[in-house]
Order: structure tokens, then C-alpha cells, then sequence
């Protein structure tokens, strides 16, 4: 296999860069907060009701 060397964008690199800069407090906001999003997606479940037109 070819080295593959992934090609980020500027966008992308400023982006970590700002993320580097949060403290420890809002990381771990942000952590807890996927996490709950995470947790509520695992639950979800599509309930799918036919559609009656009348």
C-alpha cells in the first residue's frame, strides 16, 4: 500500500487548533455532552406508523 498521508484542510487545522486553547471545564463539558447524545441515540428506536390518507 502507498504511504497515505491524510490532507487536512485550513478549516480543519484552525479548528483544533481553537479546541487546543478550551480548558480543562469545557472539554469536559463537551465530553459529557456527546456522551449524552451518544446515550440518547443508543436508547432511540424508529417507530414507523403507515401513512392513511383519507
Amino acid at each position: 500500500m502507498e504511504n497515505f498521508k491524510p490532507v487536512m484542510d485550513a478549516a480543519e487545522l484552525e479548528r483544533l487548533k481553537a479546541n487546543l486553547k478550551l480548558s480543562y471545564k469545557e472539554r469536559f463539558e463537551m465530553c459529557t455532552r456527546l456522551y449524552k447524545i451518544q446515550q440518547t441515540m443508543n436508547r432511540a428506536t424508529i417507530v414507523h406508523k403507515p401513512f392513511i390518507a383519507k
